[in-house]
């Protein structure tokens, strides 16, 4: 990618949409996907076979670092990207491409649950283009990303992203057929980065639900958490209080004598706790990725509160949050620390991207999310460092 240049002139921004839904927490933090990953193992194993039938996989050569000149940069990794050329009006009718930019997972749910793409094309007769961000999925350079970190951000991302337009527009002799990149949410801020970067390269970006202003110093320190409140005390103020009196009570078991055995009991954990954090970091996931993707047919957080909500008179508190728990996490045998946690692949290490300030922090405490803060979700931290209820 030594050749392409960043543009000093740029055109004025088109199909750029933004909406600020972002996540803040700083070890189980959902990620900013367009579908909640957490319910499904393997991505690929879910895609109907009838969807592959249009699709066509490839594998370019990609460039190891874009930025560097040192020997090691010139490696090369192969990088998927996916090609459905069914609606495509040609290159000697420069017809578009539609070009989506892979996130922070494998690049197949993607093709599987983003139907834009699929239901525009015909009207426009594009091309679509899926190409898969490295670190991530089949797109791995040499192993683990935790040994590799140093080549694992959004500019090489994108600079990717731009290798393989290029090198698709020549194969194709599509050298004027426009180029509109799309992404949802963190794939969203990197087509909203993309067309500012290489203006040359995409006419367009359709950057949905993408929080591209999200950093320090631009939005509320408490941004993303007053959000998740707000939805949690809309669907139900009694489950919306419940929540709030929770957090105290779980430090005030866990500091009794065999108090972390007994929230092990009572939480049917799959494995003992190891301190009251690890319990309340779960529910803190829980309760954003309830707001997060709160949407029809599910609701989340109606779900979640209609557990908390539905158990008999005279339930204590921690056994409502547990019923709000399996509400939302059917078909479980345990819960709390068994499930695969997705944040924590050795392939496409979300956590580092969010800590290496590739996506703001939603919760003000600097680039580097501190670990102190947000501790409990729906809650701030005060000065003395205890939580509040927002």
């Amino acid at each position: 990618m030594k050749s392409i240049a960043f543009s000093s002139g740029w055109l004025s921004l088109s199909l750029i949409i933004l909406l600020t839904s972002v996540s803040a927490i700083p070890h189980n933090i959902p990620r900013l996907s367009v579908f909640d990953r957490t319910s499904l193992r393997d991505l690929s194993d879910t895609i109907p076979a009838f969807v592959w039938d249009d699709l066509e996989t490839y594998f370019y050569n990609q460039t190891l670092d874009h930025f560097n000149y040192n020997p090691q940069s010139y490696a090369i990794f192969k990088q998927r990207y996916v090609i459905n050329s069914k609606y495509w009006g040609g290159a000697n009718k420069s017809a578009p491409i539609f070009v989506y930019l892979g996130a922070e997972a494998p690049i197949d749910g993607d093709i599987q649950f983003t139907g834009f793409l699929p239901e525009n094309a015909p009207n426009f007769k594009a091309l679509i283009v899926y190409i898969e961000h490295r670190f991530y999925g089949q797109s791995v350079p040499f192993g683990p990303v935790k040994k590799n970190q140093g080549y694992f951000s959004s500019a090489q991302a994108i600079a990717d992203y731009a290798e393989v337009i290029l090198y698709l527009k020549e194969k194709l002799s599509a050298h004027y057929s426009p180029v509109i990149v799309i992404g949802g949410s963190y794939g969203g801020m990197l087509a909203s980065w993309f067309r500012l970067k290489y203006p040359h390269i995409a006419l367009g970006a359709l950057a949905s639900s993408a929080p591209i202003l999200y950093f320090d110093d631009i939005i509320p320190q408490n941004g993303y958490y007053s959000i998740v409140s707000k939805d949690f005390k809309e669907a139900s103020e009694s489950c919306y209080e419940t929540i709030k009196q929770s957090w105290s009570v779980i430090d005030e078991v866990a500091s009794q004598p065999n108090g972390l055995s007994t929230l092990s009991q009572r939480f049917n954990t799959c494995y003992p706790l190891s301190d009251s954090f690890e319990l309340k970091d779960y529910l803190d996931g829980l309760y954003s990725r309830a707001a997060q993707y709160d949407r029809p047919p599910r609701y989340p957080v109606t779900v979640v509160c209609g557990g908390i909500d539905g158990a008999p008179n005279g339930t204590d508190i921690l056994s409502r949050i547990f019923a709000g728990v399996v509400a939302a996490t059917v078909n479980r045998s345990c819960y709390v620390n068994g499930h695969h946690n997705y944040s924590r692949d050795p392939y496409g290490d979300w956590d580092w991207q969010v800590s290496d300030n590739e996506v703001g922090d939603g919760g003000g405490s600097g680039p580097v999310m501190a670990a102190e803060f947000a501790v409990m979700v729906v809650m701030e931290l005060d000065g003395s460092g205890n939580g509040t209820w927002l």
